[in-house]
Parts: C-alpha cells; structure tokens; sequence
C-alpha cells in the first residue's frame, strides 16, 4: 500500500501524498487525510499497547498510518478512537491525540497558514480550505464584539467519538495558534461538547483556560484582536504557491454539491441564517438553482437539514446533559414537544429514551 491510500470500501485509489500532481484533486464526502490522526498510533504505545491490532479491528490497513497525507473513511477514525478509549479505559484519549500534533499535521493547509500575513488570515485559511483534507467535519470563526470563536464541528452522519475528534481537533487547533503568535498564546476560555470527565486536570493543563463541559459546540474562545497579529517569518510568493495548489485541488469536480450544503448548515443550523434562501444567498445562487442542484444530487434541501438536525442532535444527547429544552432552541425549534416529535420520527424515539437506552456517554 506504500505511495497510495486505499479507500477499503469502494476500491478507490488516490495520490498518498498532498503534494502530489496539479492534477491532485479534494477528498471525496466522508473521508479525511490521516493528518492529526496519525498520532493515534504513538499514543497508543505510549499506554503500552501494540497499535496494529486496533488499527486493523476498526477496518484499516496498519500501513496507512505511515503518511499522514493517506486518506481514510471518517467513519474509521471514529471507530478507532472508540476502540483506543475502551483498551487504553482513558477518557481523554482525543485529547492527547491532538496534543501530540503540530500545525504541519494540518498538510498542506497548516503550511498555507504558517505562510499567512495575519494570524486571521491564517484561521480564514483554515476554515476555507480545510475541506481539501477533511471532509467529515467543518471549522468556522465568528467575530462577536471583541472576541473570536473558532469552532469545529463533526457533521458526518451517526459519526462515532465526535466528542473525542472534537477534543483532538481544538487540542491541534490550540498548537496551531500557539504556533503563529508564540508559545505562551492562551485562549481566553475552551467551549466542549462532551460531559464534564472525574480528571479534568488534562485538559487545563494543554489549553492553559478555564474549560467549560456540556456546551452545545467546540470552541476556542481569544481575544479577536490576536488576529490582528502578524505570522513571522511569512513568505508572500510560498504562499502565493500554496494558495494556487488548493484552489486547483478545491477545483477538481468531485465534490459532492449536497455535501457542500452540509458543511454550511453544520456551521449555521444553530444560527438564524439557514434557510434555502440564505444559503442560496450564501451561494450566490438563485434558490431554483440551489433546489434544482440538489435535486441532481438526489436529495431535497429540507430532508438535508433534518439529516443534520439529527445528526446535532445524537451528538449533544449522547455526548453531553445538555437539557432538552437548550438542544431544542439550538436546532430552531420554539418548544421542546416540537423537538421531541420530530427526534421521534427521525429514530423511533423519544429524545429523553434515546439518551437513557445506552446511547448516552
């Protein structure tokens, strides 16, 4: 398998590297670049523990893991971080994933981002070019007052261990900050979708802030005029190259259009932006012309935000005691009942069944 990333469950073959040809193209709907993942492997040695075996029971080739640009189903990544939390019986085993990553884990986007006038534009590098490695998940930043949010969001479908790649992820992202404006950078505060673990020590002790559990997304909260900090060392023609590298990737046409919509309402269902229109809008696009889009790709807008309704949904139920009522208002709805009927026609059950019948964590 060495020089080519097999995708096990449709006998694709891609490039093992991010660097490869101008005619490199994104990754498919539901697949990632190993990237920060690759850590997986050294720190299930650290607990004393063979890797390959795991590996192999969560569907995936050992071998894989020996570039980080080899591309693997999300869906895998989920189940082996499910597997490495029961057999290492860590509950921050995400955590320590993602400490152990830098910014150039992040491929050819985090060496976009080293090459960045700003450290904003670095975090807008991320956020709109992420998806040429990653496409199980979304970023996005937001600008409220004199604060900044950046927020990462698993958008997959019955995705396992979202709570896991969420710590992962903002761990990395945190390294990544770090990186461009100086090693004693600390966020003002770490927002977490997840219950509130016994040894909450861990996670102070690498976001250096005060970390608040049960929260309805994952954040990093700083000081928004830290974006204004300029990347030093930052090469205007290297970056000029990279930016050209990912527009060509971002411009191969195997990107599914419906999952171009998913990646926008994972970022904004929570919001009061999300309709046909304002993602039309978003777009630039006539909503006739988004329908009719997503009509080719075979699903209607409502039925795709209902998907991701209830995808938000079994994450904030399983991973968190978030209320019902918070979960509700978050989706969009006006009452809780409404809510409720609606979970009930999506799974079979009530929201308040679903997070007592084992699916709770």
């Amino acid at each position: 398998m060495s020089g080519k990333a097999v995708f096990p469950s449709s006998g694709i073959h891609m490039p093992g590297s991010q660097d490869a040809s101008p005619g490199g193209r994104t990754i498919p709907p539901g697949y990632i670049h190993l990237g920060v993942a690759r850590e997986i492997e050294p720190t299930l040695r650290e607990f004393g523990l063979d890797p390959d075996p795991l590996i192999r029971e969560a569907g995936l080739d050992p071998r894989l893991f020996d570039d980080g640009a080899n591309v693997i189903p999300h869906a895998a990544l989920g189940r082996l971080l499910s597997l490495s939390v029961a057999r290492t019986n860590c509950p921050h085993f995400g955590l320590l994933v993602g400490q152990r990553a830098t910014i150039l884990s992040l491929g050819l986007v985090g060496r976009l981002m080293q090459q960045s006038e700003t450290v904003g534009d670095a975090m807008r590098a991320l956020v709109a070019n992420l998806s040429i490695q990653n496409r199980g998940a979304v970023p996005s930043l937001t600008i409220v007052g004199d604060t900044a949010l950046f927020t990462f969001s698993v958008y997959q479908p019955e995705a396992k261990s979202a709570g896991q790649i969420s710590d992962g992820s903002l761990a990395v992202a945190v390294n990544a900050l770090r990186a461009l404006c100086g090693s004693d950078w600390n966020p003002t505060e770490v927002l977490l979708p997840r219950a509130a673990p016994a040894d909450q020590e861990p996670f102070r002790r690498h976001f250096r802030a005060p970390v608040r559990f049960n929260q309805e997304s994952a954040t990093i909260v700083f000081p928004a005029r830290d974006l204004e900090i300029r990347v030093a060392g930052a090469d205007p023609v290297l970056r000029a190259m990279l930016e050209q590298r990912i527009q060509q990737m971002k411009g191969a046409p195997d990107s599914a259009f419906s999952d171009d919509i998913r990646r926008l309402l994972r970022t904004r269902l929570t919001s009061n932006h999300c309709s046909a229109d304002d993602i039309a809008h978003l777009l630039a696009m006539h909503r006739r012309t988004l329908s009719r889009r997503l009509k080719d790709s075979g699903m209607g807008y409502r039925a795709i935000t209902n998907e991701i309704r209830f995808e938000i949904a079994r994450q904030l139920l399983t991973d968190t005691q978030v209320p019902l009522s918070q979960i509700a208002a978050a989706l969009g709805y006006s009452e809780a009942s409404a809510f409720t009927r609606a979970f009930r026609r999506w799974s079979g059950q009530t929201p308040t069944a679903w997070r007592g019948d084992g699916h709770s964590g």
